[in-house]
């Protein structure tokens, strides 16, 4: 399986909030296609919240779901007197342990499954929470993850039940939209 990338620092967040980032990555506009109103849907990963306080902006139920409680403290901070504070539940997760309870609509992986150890389980784990025939969108940065480590990543969630259903264009990034089996 392709090598694990570094989880990126609390430290180094900020970029994360940016600006230049909201409007590169747009993603109210990336997800709109797949979130909708009343969904319950999980960002894994979510790091500071951009993607997140996007779902909850399309009326969505988001499970923000990441491994440091330092990126969960700037999501808490991000929502802290918004109207988005009642729809987005921060979860801590564990090395091996994505610690969430499904089903859920959606999933949401940005930039992320390159810093998962057992990709493998972790895609498993998934798996288990996500409905039958909903979707995964999973991207991953071209200026740091090889088309052969991605695709690497797109066969180990294949063997844990997902099927590759598109690959839309995404600036600077891989992806790929996968359906539960």
């Amino acid at each position: 399986m392709g090598k694990e990338h570094e989880v990126i620092s609390v430290k180094k967040a900020g970029h994360l909030n940016s600006k230049l980032r909201k409007l590169v990555q747009n993603p109210k506009k990336t997800l709109r296609n797949y979130v909708k109103p009343g969904m319950r849907v999980l960002d894994f990963g979510c790091g500071p919240g951009v993607f997140a306080i996007a779902m909850a902006e399309l009326k969505a139920d988001v499970i923000a779901a990441d491994l440091q409680q330092g990126m969960l403290d700037l999501l808490k901070e991000n929502i802290s007197d918004t109207k988005y504070e009642k729809s987005i539940h921060p979860i801590k997760c564990k090395e091996d342990e994505i610690n969430v309870k499904g089903p859920v609509d959606f999933i949401f992986a940005f930039y992320v499954i390159n810093q998962v150890k057992d990709k493998e389980k972790m895609f498993g784990q998934l798996n288990k929470i996500l409905k039958d025939k909903e979707k995964m969108f999973i991207a991953e940065p071209k200026f740091h993850i090889s088309r052969n480590e991605f695709e690497e990543e797109l066969e180990a969630a294949e063997k844990q039940g997902f099927k590759i259903i598109k690959r839309p264009r995404f600036w600077l990034s891989r992806v790929a939209v996968l359906e539960k089996q």
